[in-house]
Parts: structure tokens; sequence; C-alpha cells
């Protein structure tokens, strides 16, 4: 009876975390509306205030965006809390889960300060500032590391508790370079969404122009090479797939691997559909959608098929 009390705890704890995990996705999509809509100023220079108050009166419309974009981060902060507390109290010392939820925490607070930073800095709206470009890189990276760590800590609540044993050195390797390019794929795209928010072309002809143009701005110079970075990301991660398939049989790898490859392959679409159609922001949301699929379905691949085979233990 304890036995399947511990059992209940433990899958209603797997399910909170994924629940977090999706809710957090939400809020890092409507983020980059608040940045494609030019809503960043929505509040000002003020943080956590909004233009000075708790409730602006008369809010105009990015205004209001801002707001419920701070409100669902506040809400995502204190779920990562309440998961981080969870697993503290659910698992033992020294366990795994307890060490991804920590790490979700700890980038969950950098998050919000890179969040506050952008607004006190007023790196937002229209400026056009190589620090802001910094700025939202940095906020990119940590962002997929903490989408990383709560899909870690749902994935180990559900499926297992030891992260893998590293057998496969060359796969190990090639995992290594094919997360390491996600990164900069996603800087490559951030930035790119940047230059096309401030800088927007209405034909492929005009963008071309401006993107080769030496005179142009540097936002506008580097979202020419976004294209090319994404194809040799995009295939290597798609040999990647192939290669762990091969090394590894199980039928964990292959719903991965088969899924990373799907999944590459509509961001590849996206990202050209985007381009043909000016970047609407609608599709800037999709594509940044996609890509945090993308950066999931890589890590449970990774996961899995470097895991050392009888390490599962199912908690639900």
């Amino acid at each position: 009876m304890l036995q399947l009390f511990r059992l209940a705890r433990l899958t209603r704890f797997a399910r909170f975390a994924w629940f977090v995990l999706a809710f957090n996705l939400l809020v890092i999509v409507w983020g980059a509306f608040v940045r494609a809509s030019g809503s960043g100023a929505g509040c000002g220079s003020h943080w956590p205030l909004c233009n000075g108050q708790v409730i602006p009166r008369s809010p105009s419309l990015k205004t209001l965006v801002e707001i419920s974009h701070r409100a669902t981060s506040g809400i995502a902060l204190l779920m990562v809390v309440a998961l981080a507390v969870w697993a503290f109290r659910a698992f033992p010392r020294k366990h795994d889960v307890r060490r991804a939820a920590l790490a979700s925490l700890v980038l969950m607070l950098m998050e919000a300060l890179i969040g506050a930073g952008l607004v006190l800095f007023e790196y937002v709206a229209e400026n056009k500032s190589i620090a802001r470009g910094l700025w939202m890189s940095g906020h990119l990276v940590n962002t997929f590391l903490l989408v990383g760590a709560l899909t870690m800590t749902a994935w180990l609540a559900t499926q297992s508790r030891e992260f893998p044993a590293l057998n496969h050195s060359r796969l190990k390797w090639f995992f290594a370079l094919a997360l390491l390019g996600m990164l900069i794929l996603g800087v490559s795209g951030a930035v790119t969404a940047l230059g096309g928010t401030l800088f927007p072309v209405t034909s492929l002809a005009e963008g071309l122009r401006q993107d080769l143009s030496p005179t142009s701005h540097i936002l506008i110079r580097l979202r020419f090479y976004h294209p090319f970075i994404a194809l040799a990301v995009s295939g290597w991660l798609v040999f990647v797939a192939v290669f762990a398939r091969r090394q590894n049989t199980s039928e964990l790898v292959k719903r991965f691997s088969t899924a990373l490859i799907a999944l590459v392959l509509g961001q590849l679409l996206a990202g050209l559909v985007n381009l043909l159609l000016h970047a609407p922001i609608w599709l800037q949301l999709v594509h940044l959608l996609l890509s945090d699929l993308v950066w999931i379905a890589l890590l449970l691949l990774a996961y899995n098929a470097l895991r050392r085979t009888g390490q599962t233990e199912f908690a639900g």
C-alpha cells in the first residue's frame, strides 16, 4: 500500500512537471509576441512596476500586452518554485530529479533577471544597439537551458532515475556538437528576428540588398547568415538522429529519432515560408515554438540513445 501511494505521488509530480514545461513554452512564445509587436516598452523603463504603477490606469494595447507577459512570467516562476520544492520533498538526496528541478529554478531566476535588464536598460521597442542583440542572444541561450532543465525534470520523474552513462564515445561527441549547433542556430535566429522587427522589408530583393550592403546596420547584415547556419545545423541533426538510431535500436530512440527528423524538416519549411512572407508575427511564433520542440526532442533522444540499458524505473 505504501509503495502504491509513493508511486501515485511520483506520477502526480511527473504530470505537474510536464504541465510546467508546457506553460513555460506558452510564456516563451508570448514573450516573442511582445518583441515582435513592439510592446516591450509598454510599461516604459519601469520594473517590476508598470509605468510607475502596480496597475496602470487607462493602459494602451502595448501596455496590456507587456503586463500580460509579466503576469504569465510571474505565474511560471511560482510554478517552477513549487516544482523545485515538490522535487525536494518527493525524491531523496542527490537524486537527479532534485538536481534538474534546482537547475530549472536557478535558470528561471536568471530568466527573470534578464527580462528585467532588457526593460531597465531600455533594450526594447525601437532600440537598435548591438548591446540589445547581445542581451537577446543571452536571453535565448538561457531560455533554451531552462527548457532543457524542465524537460529533464519531467522526463527523469516519468521514466528514469539516472542521467545516462556515456558509453558511446563517438555518439556522445556527436550529440554535444548537435546541442552546441542548436544554441548557435538559436542565437542566429534571435538576431535575425530582431533585425526583421527593427528593419522590416517588403520583398526578397529589398531584403537581399540590405543584407549585402556594407553600409547596412550589423543586425541586418548578420541575418544573411541565418539560413546557411540553419541548413548546416539541420543537416547535422538529421545525421545524428539516423546515426543514433543505428547505434541504439530501442523503441524510445526510434520514436525520438523520428520526431526529431520530422520537427527539423517542419522547422526548415516554416523558415522558408517565413522568408517568403517577410516574417509575419504569427509565423515567427510558430518558428520559435518549433525550435523549442526540436531542442526538446534532441535532448530526449540524446538521453535515451546514451542511456545504459537496464536503468529504467517507471514512475507511472
